[in-house]
């Protein structure tokens, strides 16, 4: 009787583990996934978040909204001051406040919209605005929404 390993058993061996092998592969592969697509979402979530939170205190402490159509608001604030908020659109869309950007050129708006309801007392702001990080791509991009209904405290 000869003691050794056949060379069928040697084959089986390395197929066993090639198999394992990827599998592992793709586990991990999976989870870097998973990790870029979450802090894809949690930058987009960021900059929404930052870009409400501005628009929700000063249209909040507003005296009055001059005029509103989809993508821009206008107000007075307390100091009689005009200003507005926008969406600007093209290949690097984001949140203005009058000049400034309120969103990072990390991401993009896909959907901003301004609805507002002047004759209710308080009046009142809708904002909707949705995002995706712009150098996402693929499985990894996330698209994040968020909106806010703004009731102006002087009226």
């Amino acid at each position: 009787m000869n003691k050794g390993i056949s060379l069928l058993e040697i084959l089986v061996a390395v197929a066993v583990f090639a198999i394992l092998g990827v599998i592992v592969t793709q586990s991990i592969i999976l989870t870097l996934r998973g990790s870029k697509k979450s802090e894809s979402q949690v930058r987009a979530r960021e900059n929404l978040s930052y870009a409400l939170s501005v628009i929700e205190r000063q249209l909040r402490n507003a005296d009055s909204i001059t005029s509103c159509n989809a993508g821009t608001v206008a107000y007075k604030d307390s100091q009689g001051v005009s200003s507005t908020f926008s969406c600007v659109s093209g290949a690097d869309s984001y949140v203005a406040s009058s000049s400034a950007r309120l969103t990072s050129n990390e991401v993009l708006i896909n959907t901003c919209l301004f609805t507002c309801d002047l004759v209710s007392s308080p009046p009142s702001v809708t904002i909707s605005l949705e995002a995706t990080e712009a150098s996402a791509t693929g499985i990894e991009g996330a698209q994040v929404s968020s909106s806010a209904k703004i009731y102006l405290r002087t009226y």
